[in-house]
């Protein structure tokens, strides 16, 4: 386990806490024999966990390089510019700040810093794809502020811009946001760029789920379509820390800062901040370019398997990283119930509302399949192709106990990158 954590070197943790420590090395072994097909995890780098559990995690470093608040700065400054300059160098972008605490914290910071309470924004709806900090009923930021929710169309389910465009000129929102939680396409860019444009809205993109695959140039960036704003989560597909980080044109820089710190937040994580610049400078590299697109081609090779098998799937296939399944009419079932078999059998995902769903939220219609970390562990297409079959398997109630023995077998032909048997 050390090799993994390094961090925990000649520690008591055992000793003084075996309740904890046999937790830590019970989710070692849980992720090593099991295969994660969810679209929003992945396995981050040894190098990263090294940063998490570092001497960095003792010091507050509130303000930001060359303007904190305490003495002691000297290699927080230094390590949080490093973390900057990557990623406004992956994002193609002005300007940068990497102190969001997560995902939450960091649209949080966009909405406050570029708009007042009770402007309208203009975004996905959660059960058509979207995500809840894109102004759900339930989430504070919905409450706030007047959010418009745009929808996808038909049974093919992409977005409708045309219906975009009509609540854009009907609602003249103050920002157009387009990012998603549960959408297997590939976005137009320049076609809300050019709707938002209409009525002189802002653009942001929250590209969490993407980010890694546009820092590796497997899909499009926003940013060189024009927009105003890019939100990303950094533990997705950057395979970074538990994070968030914002990049945006330079005019918005001091708004979007402050909106950050003090606005939102106290003290930057130091540690989380180097992670996320040991992650940035792993998407500099060609290997992440090609792990990237393996990721983009896996998702793909997934979808075309599941499609020849008659699974039903959410636009019909994938651009990206994700696929949404709709089991319940075809497989007279519903998503929690396949999710719990899935992972019965060492197969980790996610049960999905689809749209227009008739079926609660926590037992929906849909599993969502993501590739990110099992594409991590070296998995090609072939290995696609076998995951679409025990998939199957499960779906139309099979015996379990040979795919499970299958998972196990797979599992243990491709570990996880650093992680010590």
């Amino acid at each position: 386990m050390n090799e993994f954590f390094p961090s925990l070197h000649h520690t008591d943790l055992p000793s003084f806490d075996p309740e904890i420590h046999q937790a830590i090395r019970g989710e070692i072994g849980r992720q090593a024999r099991t295969l994660t097909l969810i679209a929003s995890e992945n396995h981050t780098y040894p190098e990263v966990l090294e940063t998490n559990g570092s001497i960095l995690t003792d010091k507050y470093a509130e303000g930001y390089p060359g303007r904190r608040y305490y003495a002691g700065q000297q290699y927080y400054d230094e390590i949080e510019n490093i973390a900057i300059e990557r990623a406004r160098t992956c994002f193609r972008a002005d300007h940068a700040n990497v102190q969001p605490l997560s995902g939450s914290p960091m649209n949080q910071a966009v909405y406050f810093g570029l708009l007042e309470p009770g402007d309208t924004i203009l975004a996905m709806d959660l059960t058509h794809g979207g995500h809840l900090t894109h102004g759900a009923p339930v989430s504070h930021m919905g409450k706030i502020f007047n959010f418009i929710r745009y929808r996808t169309k038909g049974p093919e389910g992409t977005i409708d811009l045309d219906e975009v465009r009509r609540l854009t000129r009907r609602h003249e929102p103050k920002m157009v946001l387009c990012g998603h939680s549960s959408y297997p396409r590939e976005l137009d860019y320049s076609a809300f760029k050019a709707i938002a444009d209409e009525v002189g809205a802002l653009t942001m993109a929250d590209v969490s789920h993407i980010g890694g695959l546009i820092a590796g140039g497997a899909l499009a960036n926003p940013m060189e379509a024009g927009f105003d704003v890019l939100t990303t989560t950094t533990h997705k597909t950057l395979r970074g820390p538990r994070g968030g980080l914002i990049v945006c044109t330079r005019e918005l820089a001091k708004k979007v800062d402050a909106a950050v710190f003090p606005g939102l937040q106290g003290g930057p994580h130091m540690h989380q901040v180097a992670g996320i610049a040991v992650a940035l400078r792993k998407a500099m590299t060609e290997p992440f370019r090609a792990y990237a697109r393996h990721v983009v081609q896996n998702a793909a090779t997934l979808g075309e398997s599941l499609s020849s098998l008659d699974v039903p799937l959410i636009t019909g296939g994938t651009e990206n990283h994700l696929l949404v399944l709709d089991v319940a009419d075809r497989f007279n079932t519903d998503g929690d119930e396949i999710q719990k078999k899935l992972e019965a059998v060492g197969l980790i995902t996610n049960k999905q509302l689809i749209p227009d769903d008739p079926r609660p939220p926590l037992r929906p219609s849909g599993i969502r399949l993501g590739t990110p970390a099992v594409t991590t562990r070296g998995m090609g297409p072939s290995e696609m192709s076998t995951l679409a079959s025990l998939i199957v398997q499960i779906l139309r109630n099979e015996d379990p106990g040979p795919v499970a023995q299958e998972v196990s077998a797979l599992a243990t032909r491709f570990p996880i990158p650093g992680l010590a048997p």
